[in-house]
């Protein structure tokens, strides 16, 4: 056999034994209610973020309107309408994408900042561990809500609200940014915690005694040993930030032009949709942020104890 046949066994073999692991783990996984329930809605919404057309046709606007104002749930509108005579249900299915989209990239940047400042801090010690915890510390102490309250509306005078980069307005790259950089400390505690274990063991001696560098061995053997724990703990990440995406907007932070379920529940507001007994116009995407936010914890749940059998023990 060959050197160049033997090298392509090896990784069909490895191949083979990943794909056999994920499939235990799928069906582990899925064999719990809460994971099943949470990814089943999961689906359902990243079905609803990625084909809004197809689905409710193009975004209505004031001028596209296809009701007359606040009419109520009925065969044409089947969430009734809003205060301009748009289609609720249009608007709910179209909020979804941006609400989803700026949780998901939120948390990328939340994790990658929390996942390196821990790596690093947990496995090179010393006073630059002392510098970056106390410096992980300040965001732990200032709530994450409070700091993005203060920094977005500044960011978005500077920059300009009309800005566009990549076709996103600046204003929800703003808030994407602005979660990003004020929700990392948490991540950054938990990786840090599992790096100072894995630190110490053999496989990390053995590295240094071939010669590996910090970043070899950071990059090599600590990172994959805490994607599982990254992993659980991002699902858990993607929940708070469509809640503080979903506040922001609330609060009159989000962009009109690309409406998210937070900025729905200010329109409702401002229409005085309460005290006019509009419910229709308040409960879609009440329960669209209360599911999403069920839904990731679920998953979170799931994926802890199937990711972390001795804490499944333990409960």
């Amino acid at each position: 056999m060959s050197a160049g046949t033997a090298v392509v066994d090896v990784r069909a073999a490895r191949l083979r034994l990943r794909a056999r692991a994920f499939r235990r783990f799928a069906a582990q996984f899925l064999s719990r209610p809460d994971g099943l329930v949470g990814t089943v809605i999961l689906v359902v919404f990243a079905v609803l973020a990625i084909a809004p057309d197809l689905l409710v046709g193009p975004l209505e606007t004031a001028t596209t309107a296809s009701g007359g104002r606040l009419e109520a749930p009925s065969a044409i509108h089947i969430l009734g309408t809003d205060d301009l005579g748009k289609d609720v249900l249009n608007l709910t299915v179209h909020g979804t994408r941006v609400s989803m989209v700026i949780g998901l990239l939120a948390t990328v940047i939340t994790v990658a900042i929390g996942s390196l400042i821990g790596i690093v801090s947990g496995f090179v010690g010393g006073v630059l561990d002392t510098v970056l915890m106390r410096f992980a510390d300040f965001f732990l102490v200032l709530p994450t809500f409070v700091l993005a309250l203060i920094l977005a509306p500044i960011l978005i005078e500077l920059i300009g609200a009309q800005t566009e980069v990549l076709g996103m307005r600046v204003t929800l790259i703003v808030i994407v940014v602005v979660i990003g950089i004020t929700s990392w400390a948490s991540t950054a505690r938990i990786v840090r915690s599992q790096t100072l274990s894995l630190r110490e063991r053999a496989f990390v001696d053995r590295a240094r005694v071939v010669g590996a560098g910090n970043a070899s061995i950071m990059r090599r053997h600590i990172l994959p040993n805490v994607v599982n724990l990254i992993v659980a703990n991002a699902v858990l990440v993607f929940a708070g930030a469509v809640l503080t995406e979903t506040t922001l907007s609330f609060i009159g932070l989000g962009d009109p032009f690309q409406p998210s379920w937070g900025l729905l529940l200010n329109a409702a507001q401002g229409a005085g949709a309460a005290g006019l007994g509009a419910w229709w116009f308040i409960v879609p995407p009440a329960t669209c942020i209360v599911l999403v936010v069920l839904a990731f914890t679920l998953v979170g749940g799931a994926l802890d104890d199937v990711l972390n059998p001795k804490l499944r023990g333990r409960r």
